[in-house]
């Protein structure tokens, strides 16, 4: 399961890293990986987590304030506790002044604040489909090789989403390693991969 920090879901949302803070300390929306424990921490969000945020951004686009969201989400936590992430889970329209809320009947729709005229709404489907497109933007993945000691090991380099940097995999012995660049990345499973070949050749003797 991939996970996303704070810059990458500043990347993936076009938020600032201030946003993704002070959603964090107001509750609004927490990373439900890992929180910040500290200075030099990092929080980490799942996918379901950046859906949310990218609803509450489009709401935020289409004028609604974060004030009115919060009202919203209050509202269907009191009278809709089974849905745990409503932003994630429920389609919302708006007209920029009102929040409404398309339920399981669909011939009804909860006016989280007031009446008002539908403008627009908030497509899930299509959202999420966006999201996964722009994840895997993110997520750069491709195959090489390396050679140790004379072999040639097929190596899977893929970028961190959790953190700045590579983390570079040899399937075939069971190693990987991690660097802040690709060739750091490379370096290092070489070493690894020659720690793996010298105990193979002393298990051999042995």
């Amino acid at each position: 399961m991939t996970n996303f920090n704070t810059q990458t879901v500043c990347g993936i949302i076009g938020i600032t890293p201030r946003q993704v803070q002070y959603w964090d300390e107001t509750n609004f929306i927490k990373p439900s990986v890992r929180q910040a424990t500290g200075y030099g921490s990092s929080r980490l969000y799942s996918f379901l987590d950046l859906v949310q945020m990218r609803v509450a951004k489009t709401l935020l686009d289409g004028g609604v304030s974060l004030q009115k969201i919060r009202k919203s989400l209050q509202y269907l936590r009191a009278h809709a506790p089974e849905v745990k992430r409503p932003l994630a889970e429920l389609r919302f329209l708006t007209d920029g002044d009102t929040v409404f809320v398309l339920t399981a009947d669909k011939d009804k729709i909860v006016d989280a604040l007031k009446n008002g005229q539908l403008v627009f709404s908030v497509a899930l489907g299509d959202l999420v489909r966006e999201l996964s497109s722009k994840v895997q933007k993110f997520i750069i993945t491709k195959e090489t090789t390396v050679r140790v000691g004379g072999l040639e090991f097929n190596v899977l380099l893929e970028s961190n989403p959790e953190g700045a940097g590579f983390t570079a995999r040899c399937l075939s012995m069971g190693r990987m390693a991690l660097g802040e660049t690709e060739e750091q990345a490379l370096e290092a499973l070489k070493a690894e991969l020659e720690k793996g070949i010298i105990k193979e050749v002393k298990e051999k003797i042995g």
